[in-house]
């Protein structure tokens, strides 16, 4: 096999109460990219739809983690790299991780998969720290495991993998604004009351549980940030109204996605997120922010692959 052809899907990060910790992946919105083998060595972007991205192979995240990949396999050949882009940069549902995490998974495929899922997930890791200023795992995880995520550590990297319920659908809004991940982050206080800390740790430990169980009052219960969104969500219109809006319709809970602007929300049915997508889509339409909708069923394959030749 010298081409692949790979989905690399949109993901939603933190989840509420999971700051930098936990994860889980979309499955109608992502990434499209075709990496072939080369008898060139080195790393080489060869084209990108879709966005205006760098294509200097040590500012691009998908050629950086895969240089990080290239540079420990020695393989003797290379690789060319194609990006299509259909998640919009500084859009909150991992569109840099779905390069990054796109990259590594392609070229172990192509080199008959010699690294597990841990070690590609600290390869991705190197490309979205170009991106985001600092090497974390929230996005790239779900991407390349699947489902629900949970990074235990970073160093070393330990990543655990949860149940999704059958019946878990997520809606996410986009508004057309950008937030970059680095600007999101530095507005986030250094430290934070004890109380606060205690509650936010409680709710993930209940979410956890809750996937486990298939307990959708205490997901529910559990979706509840008390350390970031207080900050964050002054950077997104409308953001209160969105969830409040959400959650009135049927939502289990609402949150930012990633550093946003994306807001998110989780439903115990696909007819409950649409009804909540279009409860989103009625805020929006009001104003004149440019947005777009998906409603997705939470993918547990992650990225996969479209075509092999």
């Amino acid at each position: 096999m010298n081409q692949i052809k790979i989905f690399s899907p949109a993901t939603v990060a933190n989840v509420s109460c999971g700051f930098d910790v936990l994860g889980f992946c979309l499955d109608t919105i992502g990434d499209d990219m075709v990496i072939r083998k080369t008898t060139e060595k080195g790393i080489r972007i060869s084209k990108i739809v879709g966005a205006d991205l760098p294509f200097e192979a040590d500012k691009n995240v998908a050629s950086v983690s895969a240089l990080a990949l290239y540079n420990d396999a020695q393989p003797d050949c290379g690789f060319e790299i194609d990006i299509y882009k259909n998640i919009k940069p500084g859009s909150g549902i991992g569109s840099s991780s779905a390069s990054a995490s796109g990259s590594v998974f392609a070229i172990n495929e192509l080199l008959g998969r010699p690294y597990n899922k841990t070690q590609l997930t600290q390869f991705a890791m190197k490309g979205e720290a170009i991106a985001s200023g600092c090497e974390h795992a929230d996005n790239i995880a779900p991407g390349i495991f699947g489902g629900f995520t949970l990074v235990k550590s970073t160093t070393p990297l330990q990543v655990l993998q949860l149940p999704t319920p059958d019946n878990l659908y997520a809606t996410i809004i986009h508004p057309q604004i950008e937030i970059k991940t680095s600007e999101a982050r530095a507005i986030l206080p250094k430290n934070i009351p004890l109380q606060n800390a205690i509650t936010q740790w409680s709710n993930v430990g209940s979410l956890v549980h809750a996937l486990h169980t298939n307990d959708y009052k205490l997901l529910s219960d559990s979706l509840n940030d008390v350390v970031v969104e207080p900050y964050r969500s002054q950077l997104i219109p409308h953001f209160d109204v969105v969830k409040a809006e959400a959650i009135k319709v049927g939502a289990l809970g609402a949150g930012i996605s990633g550093s946003g602007p994306s807001i998110f929300a989780l439903s115990k049915s696909k007819i409950t997120a649409e009804a909540v997508a279009e409860a989103m889509q009625n805020i929006y339409s009001k104003t004149d922010i440019s947005f777009n909708t998906y409603v997705s069923k939470i993918n547990t394959e992650g990225i996969r692959v479209m075509k092999n030749e």
